[in-house]
């Protein structure tokens, strides 16, 4: 009787393991590593994937057997919506379209002007995509930007995201996933912003160094939107201005003159931010302060000055609350009067606070916002100038 007891538990057991009946196997999967979006013929879609090619397909030096040397298979498709186009990329693939490990969906500015929505709608409710894609848009054909072999990386796809994982030292651009689009989308108190990207004419050849003005991708601002339709364009200081309200600032390189010599500069790294807004509620309308304390390094100095001098360090932190405060200030000028959506996110800040007062206010938050008092306080402090502290350059 135990022994039969044994035996109905093994079996009983073995029916709850799972089996292979969903299994995929490597070598009949076409991986993604980036797609690429446009606009196609006659008001159709065009979706182009990016896939690296097998091993077993490449020679000894790694050139594909059919000799193109390319590292990647690159195959486009269009249809009346994205699913169809999406799905018709299977009509020249040999093997199934796997996309769990796509790094980046790149969208053409053309074709995101007339509305994203079923690009959102799709790719987040595929269950093999991962939330943490990044998105970007870009005034070139889309076909191109993930097709254009970009830095070290020998997959483009792998090279954009590393591109945009690292872009943080920079501070040229926004990162923003599927799961940040997919979110301010939906927000009543937000509208979505995403990372831009183009191409340029700035490599050097890797198989003829002497050629130059190779295409590679590089990050190129910010695209705004306004729900699902792109509505304009943020470059340089604007994007400086804008990534405190949307994400953490990590390291940015501002200059300022120097001190004693007005025609020299000096480099600074803002290593070390606090950004605080502060939502208030005056007179039946939406009022904010906004306030940015940042803390920096000397990186490079053009002229003689050390951290021992306080009226040195003084002027050139006055000169760097000057430039933050009107980075801040031009695009908060522009979200009120250009653009009338909210990226800044300063509707998701009111209805935390007076949730009650954002119910009467949200069906017209945009135009509200026309008209909301927004105060901006920069207080910049130079801390510590690295290895250094007394100049390399005598008086």
């Amino acid at each position: 009787m135990k022994h039969k007891g044994i035996v109905f538990l093994l079996f009983t057991l073995s029916l709850l393991l799972t089996g292979c009946a969903g299994k995929r196997e490597l070598n009949e999967l076409a991986i993604v590593m980036a797609v690429g979006i446009d606009k196609g013929e006659e008001g159709n879609v065009r979706v182009t994937a990016q896939i690296p090619r097998p091993s077993d397909a490449r020679g000894q030096t790694g050139a594909p057997s059919g000799q193109t040397g390319d590292a990647i298979w690159s195959v486009s498709a269009e249809g009346k919506t994205l699913f169809e186009a999406i799905r018709n990329l299977g009509r020249f693939s040999p093997r199934r379209i796997f996309w769990a490990h796509n790094f980046i969906i790149v969208i053409n500015e053309e074709f995101a002007k007339t509305g994203i929505q079923d690009v959102i709608d799709f790719f987040t409710r595929n269950p093999e995509l991962r939330m943490n894609t990044w998105v970007a848009v870009t005034p070139d054909k889309a076909v191109e930007v993930v097709t254009t072999i970009t830095g070290l990386e020998v997959i483009p796809g792998e090279a954009v995201d590393k591109l945009l994982r690292y872009s943080a030292i920079t501070s040229q651009a926004p990162r923003t996933t599927m799961r940040n689009l997919y979110s301010s989308y939906l927000s009543e108190g937000s509208d979505p912003v995403l990372t831009r990207v183009r191409l340029v004419e700035k490599g050097v050849s890797n198989e003829d160094p002497g050629k130059m003005n190779v295409k590679q991708v590089e990050l190129a601002g910010a695209g705004v939107f306004k729900k699902d339709k792109l509505i304009g364009i943020l470059e340089g200081d604007e994007v400086r201005g804008l990534i405190p309200f949307i994400e953490r600032l990590e390291s940015v390189i501002l200059s300022v003159s120097c001190p004693n010599d007005k025609s020299e500069n000096v480099s600074l790294e803002l290593r070390h931010q606090n950004f605080k807004i502060i939502p208030g509620y005056e007179d039946g309308k939406p009022t904010f302060h906004v306030k940015l304390v940042t803390y920096s390094s000397i990186a490079e100095a053009d002229c003689p000055i050390s951290l021992k001098d306080k009226k040195q360090v003084d002027e050139m932190e006055k000169e760097l609350e000057e430039l933050l405060y009107n980075d801040i200030k031009k695009i908060v000028d522009k979200v009120k009067k250009d653009y009338h959506a909210d990226i800044l996110r300063l509707g998701e800040e009111f209805n935390n606070k007076y949730p009650s007062e954002w119910k009467q206010l949200k069906a017209d938050w945009k135009e509200r916002l026309q008209d909301a008092k927004i105060d901006i306080v920069v207080d910049a402090k130079i801390k510590n100038s690295v290895l250094l502290y007394n100049p390399t350059k005598s008086n």
